[in-house]
């Protein structure tokens, strides 16, 4: 069941999505709202599976990301050549996608000998008949801020 999200909802997710650790009164403040408003609606879109777990990002400003594009063979279920995909070393995230290419596959990894490893792995894959691998130069987030 769909939750009808209001601009105290909205605000209150982008703040979390900034910091997923800040206090419910700090939030509370931002949001001009108590912390025991914050706390009950954050409960409820816990609860709601709007927000699904709150996580760590960890700093990856050393490694080497890519996205690879991949072709299936119309033959291999996508979602079957996906899952495999995303049991890879170095794999990310797999999307299932529409357009030219099945999937795209986000690739991190320590250096270049690592990602051309985790390419070739890729090509290997049952049902793969194409990829298209981009390297990462830099990430612009939402915030504004490279990453």
């Amino acid at each position: 069941m769909p939750v009808d999200l209001d601009d105290i909802d909205r605000r209150l997710i982008d703040l979390l999505r900034r910091d997923g650790r800040a206090s419910y009164r700090a939030l509370g403040k931002k949001l001009g709202v108590a912390e025991g408003t914050v706390r009950k609606r954050v409960k409820r879109l816990v609860d709601a599976g709007v927000i699904r777990r709150f996580t760590v990002e960890l700093d990856t400003s050393g490694q080497v990301h890519a996205i690879s594009m991949v072709s299936v063979d119309p033959t291999v279920p996508t979602p079957k050549v996906a899952e495999r995909l995303s049991s890879l070393e170095g794999v990310e995230k797999v999307y299932e996608v529409t357009g030219q290419y099945d999937a795209l596959v986000v690739i991190s990894v320590s250096n270049l000998a690592e990602l051309n490893r985790c390419i070739e792995e890729i090509r290997t894959v049952p049902g793969v008949r194409e990829t298209n691998t981009a390297m990462i130069l830099r990430v612009i987030t939402a915030e504004g801020r490279s990453g």
